[in-house]
């Protein structure tokens, strides 16, 4: 393996998943497809760059490009705003790998969003899995391998990574979360009165507005950032898909450190026994997953955050 090998995240560095991959590729034992799968998009996309790095920038490669932009390494994904990959976006890759490859021994194939891909593309798509061209890697993202046919997952070998994204880093943020830390404080200290409850809705409707203006932010920030790397045939249906899938991936990593954030203030009070409701912890987390299960069902965040600022309210507030 090159010494000049795309690095793997570094939170991922050491894990038995890509011991087993790095292993695997030095070998020339890699399967030919792989379900690569876990909580963050973009930990995914990072872990098929660099085994995309391994497989076509070896000594026998003619020349050395990086896997985003590489001749052999080709890339599916959702398009349009309802982000779906298409029938004949499937056909089309298809068409590609199974052509002789350019300038490195093997070719690679991305598909990003996997669970994206329309029944008929998945089917389309099977019958490459079927009978795999030579030479050749098929790479399958998604955050949610059940939504694949499980005719696709049954012929694929399974890696299931932990997300290695860094905290969301953009202006507010910080400050949002120390907020809702300091709400959750007044609201577990006294059991309010109605002026109490009114001054807390106030403070949700303010979180909520906060939040919004910070997620947009956030996806404005990355989205800068991202187009940079972006191959430049992009069609602007695949651009949209793109952003959006950015946007969903803030705004889950958004969402968990809420949930992370939940754990960090009660956790220590229900050690110390202060008579803090171990159930309405509970309950709380318990929502707010249930609410960002909906947010994979077009829920707006707006109103699935509403949904679970108002039920803490309800649940903190008790102390029976």
């Amino acid at each position: 393996m090159s010494a000049n090998a795309l690095p793997w995240p570094v939170a991922l560095v050491g894990t038995p998943a890509v011991a087993v991959i790095d292993r695997a590729i030095e070998r020339r034992r890699l399967s030919h497809s792989l379900l690569l799968q876990g909580d963050d998009i973009e930990t995914l996309i990072a872990v098929a760059y660099a085994i995309a790095d391994r497989l076509l920038n070896v000594p026998g490669s003619t020349a050395h490009f990086a896997p985003e932009r590489h001749p052999d390494c080709f890339h599916l994904r959702p398009s349009g705003k309802m982000r779906q990959i298409s029938a004949e976006a499937t056909r089309r890759l298809i068409g590609k790998v199974q052509v002789s490859a350019n300038v490195s021994p093997r070719k690679v194939a991305i598909i990003h969003e996997a669970d994206r891909m329309h029944l008929t593309a998945a089917n389309v798509f099977l019958k490459t899995l079927e009978e795999p061209p030579a030479h050749t890697t098929i790479l399958l993202l998604t955050t949610r391998p059940y939504a694949l046919l499980p005719t696709i997952r049954s012929r694929m070998l399974h890696f299931r990574f932990s997300s290695a994204a860094a905290p969301v880093l953009t202006t507010g943020w910080t400050a949002w979360l120390d907020e809702y830390r300091a709400w959750l404080g007044r609201l577990a200290d006294a059991v309010p009165d109605k002026r109490g409850v009114a001054d807390h809705i106030f403070s949700i409707y303010g979180l909520i507005a906060r939040f919004s203006a910070t997620l947009d932010r956030a996806t404005a920030d990355a989205w800068t950032k991202q187009k940079e790397s972006l191959p430049p045939d992009l069609d602007e249906d695949e651009q949209v898909a793109i952003e959006t899938g950015l946007a969903n991936g803030i705004r889950a990593r958004l969402f968990a450190e809420i949930e992370q954030a939940t754990r960090e203030f009660a956790l220590p009070r229900l050690m110390q026994g202060d008579g803090l409701p171990r159930r309405a912890f509970t309950a709380a987390i318990e929502r707010l997953e249930h609410d960002v299960g909906l947010l994979r069902l077009n829920l707006n965040e707006n109103a699935a955050l509403e949904e679970f600022l108002l039920n803490s309210l309800r649940l903190w507030s008790k102390r029976s």
